[in-house]
């Protein structure tokens, strides 16, 4: 008996130098670029989508391939998290929500074995041929995340440095470990996420119908509306110029050919204060980032009736923030 263990202990003794060897033969860096939406304009509500690269450089000085398994932790960032929703935050403190994805569809998160919330690391499984040094490149895909109108406008930002990223990898030979057992050789890259929130309005606006007379012996009251939509906090004014014609606030004209109709536009229900483009005529307001609705007060006075037909006028509007 003493004679049999005594040829495998040399063989057990050559295993496990083996493996410690392989350990030290092999080291990692890893390079993540920036991820920047740019200028954004979040009043439809709808999300923006952009994606980086995380660059990586494996060495093997070993005279053998080794397997590699590499854990990418990715945690919250500097703004901080709420369930799988990340943040970069403006200088104020307030919010602005993105995500983190392994995949171009934005389906399957991209988290930490620390923040499961916010999904799971992707293992990267690479073969390192003897003596080299094996590159690849993994796409970080990112998503600034649709309903956030009210946004300030502005810059924000998010870092990612120190421990919210924490890179692991390990050897292996038969079967690949899970990334929750991967804890050898932790590195951290760092990287930032920015955006910066586009102060704007936009505007639709709906006619003014007067509807169908005979004679016009008396006056005619109509009514169409504005649907003004600026970023949060963004102070507007909003003028009515004078038409085709021109004209005054109070003095526009509709044409059919050379025959006219005078009507007036108004900011008030009694028809007192004339909408226009000259200093006192404007409506002024705030932004909330949602549709702020206006209503437009036309008026027809009484005048000498011209020939029958169909009168019209176009009046544009400018939103001035």
């Amino acid at each position: 008996m003493k004679s049999f263990f005594g040829r495998f202990l040399p063989i057990l003794v050559l295993c496990v130098l083996t493996g410690v060897g392989a350990a030290r033969a092999q080291s990692c860096d890893f390079a993540i670029a920036n991820i920047n939406f740019g200028t954004v304009t979040l009043l439809g509500g709808g999300a923006v989508d952009v994606s980086t690269t995380i660059d990586v450089a494996c060495r093997n000085t070993l005279n053998l391939s080794l397997q590699l398994r590499i854990c990418p932790n990715i945690n919250a960032g500097s703004g901080g998290t709420s369930g799988a929703d990340r943040y970069m935050r403006n200088g104020a403190n307030q919010p602005l929500s993105f995500s983190l994805f392994q995949n171009g569809s934005r389906t399957v998160p991209w988290g930490s074995v620390t923040q499961t919330a916010l999904g799971s690391p992707p293992p990267i499984d690479i073969l390192l041929l003897p003596l080299t040094t094996t590159n690849t490149q993994v796409s970080l895909y990112a998503r600034l995340n649709a309903n956030q109108q009210t946004a300030l406008g502005g810059s924000y930002l998010s870092t990612f440095a120190g421990a919210e990223t924490r890179f692991n990898y390990q050897g292996y030979t038969l079967l690949a470990p899970a990334c929750t057992a991967v804890t050898q050789n932790p590195t951290q890259p760092s990287f930032t996420v920015q955006a910066f929130v586009n102060r704007t309005c936009n505007v639709t606006a709906q006619g003014i119908n007067f509807g169908a007379r005979g004679v016009i012996a008396s006056r005619v009251d109509s009514t169409g509306q504005l649907a003004v939509t600026c970023t949060q906090n963004l102070p507007y004014a909003i003028a009515l110029d004078g038409g085709i014609s021109n004209g005054t606030a109070t003095a526009r004209k509709m044409r059919k050919g050379t025959e006219t109709i005078t009507y007036g536009l108004y900011q008030d229900a009694a028809r007192t204060q004339p909408w226009g483009n000259t200093t006192g005529q404007t409506v002024s307001g705030t932004g909330t980032g949602t549709a702020q609705n206006l209503t437009v007060y036309g008026r027809v006075e009484a005048q000498n009736t011209p020939s029958p037909g169909t009168y019209n006028d176009t009046v544009v509007v400018t939103v001035t923030y």
